[in-house]
């Protein structure tokens, strides 16, 4: 498949997403974060396609129990050798990527997940000294205990580039397992690339990795999409500037860590990345590939989880999907109904010709409603627990409007009424209120 094929940004507006020479919003929810390990995953991929879904992520992690490790072991010692690939760890990969290649499924893969690297994980891990037959701790600088959070950035695993320590023994090993990867993965037009989980290190890690899978890249002639997930929770932070502002080195931006926030900087802090892009004479997708949110966890509740879901497409960004449990809703019922709503209710609706438009709401009260729009042609109503608002269609004056409505939950299209076409007042205001005082509302009004 030649590049003009493979996901990138939308030729027409670049805060989306292509796939295939069109326009395409990524959906999706999942079950677990290293999906291709999963013993079920055909069946768990069917289900997400089914629903309307098209978007998974994947870290290249293997901390849970079943999990196969990037590298072969001696059974009679019990050591890894890191010279060799693991068989089974990279058929899993090659097999999930070509379910999903089947499905037109987006896979965003996060090269390193610091969980692998602390902890209990630590004791696991082949990259530990104790459990290789390639060095020891004096020779790799590699504690073999490690017992606080990742984000005391304790492992020297993650300072092993030449700008930081310049460890070439380790970062032989580290440029092997990402060789290993992009040997299978460069060959798939439905890859984006995000080079860390959540991290906190030194910029200079990701942009490093960054360069070095574009330099692979190139030399197989595959243009690759590339991003770094930041651990903090406000995206404004000046953390998340090691992506933003380095546009000769990243391709887009993940802006997950924002479901962290209430409903209001939820809102208004894409706005204000977005604002900021423009300013900069440059637009980029803004993905989201975990919505945290769930009452078995502890980032929001479930409640929380499904405005979010809908908040974000609302506000521009180019991908959804809710986390896995217990920090997430996964891919459970609840989330099946959201997915399935919201892929019905775009499908009627040009998004890449809209943006966020809560301007043009009056009578609103804070997370009563949220609006976006393309002003004159048509305009989309999101409404977390029932609402009455104003909507401004003065931009459309002269012409017929329509207005639907969405119930999410039930996921189907209310039957339109029959007489006049609803009208504005002479403000150009139209009443848009939901069916019921509570619940999901989507309302879509098009100009004919």
């Amino acid at each position: 498949m030649d590049n003009d094929a493979r996901i990138r940004p939308y030729d027409e507006n670049p805060f989306y997403w292509q796939y295939k020479g069109k326009p395409v919003l990524l959906l999706g929810g999942s079950v677990e974060d290293n999906l291709f390990q999963i013993p079920n995953i055909r069946e768990h991929l069917d289900l997400l396609h089914s629903v309307g879904g098209n978007y998974v992520r994947c870290t290249m992690s293997s901390r849970d129990p079943g999990d196969a490790w990037p590298f072969e072991r001696d059974p009679a010692t019990g050591l890894y050798d890191l010279e060799q690939p693991g068989e089974e760890y990279w058929r899993r990969l090659r097999r999930f990527l070509e379910l999903c290649l089947e499905r037109d499924i987006i896979a965003q893969f996060e090269m390193w997940d610091r969980f692998d690297f602390a902890r209990a994980p630590w004791q696991d891990n082949p990259y530990n000294p104790k459990n290789n037959v390639n060095y020891t701790a004096d020779e790799s600088g590699l504690q073999e205990a490690i017992d606080t959070h990742p984000g005391q950035r304790e492992s020297a695993f993650f300072r092993t580039v030449p700008a930081l320590e310049n460890n070439t023994l380790l970062l032989r090993f580290q440029q092997q397992q990402v060789d290993q990867m992009l040997s299978i993965s460069l060959a798939f037009p439905n890859t984006l690339y995000c080079m860390d989980n959540e991290t906190n290190e030194d910029p200079e890690w990701p942009w490093y990795w960054t360069r070095y899978i574009r330099e692979k890249a190139d030399a197989a002639g595959v243009n690759v999409q590339l991003t770094e997930m930041w651990d903090h929770h406000n995206i404004l932070d000046d953390e998340h500037r090691a992506t933003f502002e380095h546009p000769e080195i990243f391709d887009f931006c993940d802006v997950s860590q924002n479901n962290h926030s209430p409903a209001r900087e939820h809102w208004e802090n894409p706005l204000a990345l977005r604002k900021r892009f423009l300013d900069a004479g440059r637009r980029w997708p803004m993905n989201s590939v975990k919505i945290y949110g769930a009452n078995s966890g502890a980032y929001g509740s479930t409640r929380d989880a499904q405005e979010r879901f809908w908040r974000q497409v609302f506000v521009g960004l180019a991908s959804s999907r809710f986390h896995r449990p217990p920090a997430g809703l996964g891919l459970g019922e609840i989330p099946q109904a959201h997915i399935r709503s919201l892929r019905m209710f775009t499908d009627e609706m040009d998004i890449t010709t809209c943006t966020p438009h809560n301007d043009l709401l009056g009578n609103r009260s804070w997370n009563e409603a949220y609006c976006t729009a393309n002003p004159g042609t048509e305009y989309a109503l999101f409404f977390p627990d029932g609402g009455d608002v104003r909507l401004d269609v003065s931009a459309a004056a002269g012409r017929p409007l329509r207005l639907r409505w969405l119930d999410i939950r039930a996921g189907r299209w209310l039957p339109e009424p029959s007489g006049d076409a609803p009208t504005p007042d002479d403000a150009g205001l139209l009443r848009v209120a939901t069916p019921a005082e509570e619940g999901y509302w989507a309302a879509l009004v098009q100009a004919r």
